[in-house]
């Protein structure tokens, strides 16, 4: 039976990788990497980096495949990313079948957790459910950019008895009245918040590339907005996650 790990290899730094994540790269044979253009090719690289610091097996192979493309422009959104799963499905299914032979260990490394805003478990549930290749799954928890954000913040997440909302930026504007944690904001959907907000903000967390800023919202917004602007321009891509927490009245 081939097994196949989904593996959440933290926010940026390979120092966030938990034990068992280790125990689990060192015996692998087949590394499945996707790749998402020269944009993202520091993402890339990292994932090759982790892979030769904690590979024992050096006869282990690296099999790459290009990302489908996906429009994000579109108003359908939900009907987009579903097309979006079943190309990588039938992606992730042909390169498991072909790539990895019976009694192999493969993975997939997934930044983050693979449990939260990730869409690697749901592919791979499409690709168990075509029945054309049989392999046994393991998921392997991993360091979120929610964790690296709050620690170097040198902050708590949640307030004492109080709910975090955990949602994106295309969906903050639903947020209730409570704080709230934001990833996956392409643009910047905090600038357009009214209520009086302490924001903690991060990019490229646990890389060299790391950027914070913190403070009231209204004080920041502006300068958070010139910060990601020129950050983006700068390496072409950015992964930023922030905290909205809302201002107790003494």
């Amino acid at each position: 039976m081939r097994k196949l790990f989904i593996i959440g290899i933290g926010a940026g730094n390979p120092d966030f990788l938990t034990v068992q994540a280790i125990k689990a790269l060192s015996g692998l044979d087949v590394v499945f990497l996707i790749d998402k253009g020269r944009e993202k090719a520091a993402l890339a690289k990292l994932r090759t980096e982790i892979c030769a610091r904690y590979i024992d097996n050096k006869a282990y192979r690296v099999v790459e495949a290009a990302d489908p493309e996906r429009d994000r422009a579109t108003a359908h959104y939900e009907t987009e990313v579903a097309a979006w799963h079943a190309k990588r499905a039938a992606i992730y299914e042909r390169m498991i079948r072909e790539e990895l032979a019976d009694g192999q260990h493969g993975a997939f490394l997934v930044w983050g957790d693979p449990c939260l805003y990730d869409s690697t478990l749901r592919i791979i549930d499409q690709v168990a459910a075509m029945g054309t290749v049989a392999f046994e799954v393991e998921v392997i928890p991993g360091i979120t950019s929610i964790q690296a954000l709050a620690a170097r913040h040198k902050i708590p997440i949640n307030r004492i008895g109080e709910p975090v909302l955990i949602t994106t930026g295309r969906k903050l504007a639903e947020r209730p009245p409570h704080d709230a944690v934001v990833m996956l904001d392409g643009g910047c959907a905090f600038a357009a918040v009214e209520d009086d907000d302490d924001i903690f903000w991060g990019a490229y967390l646990g890389t060299n590339d790391e950027i914070l800023a913190s403070g009231p919202l209204h004080e920041c917004k502006d300068e958070i907005q010139k910060i990601k602007t020129d950050a983006r321009a700068r390496h072409g891509w950015i992964m930023d996650t922030y905290l909205l927490r809302k201002t107790v009245a003494s």
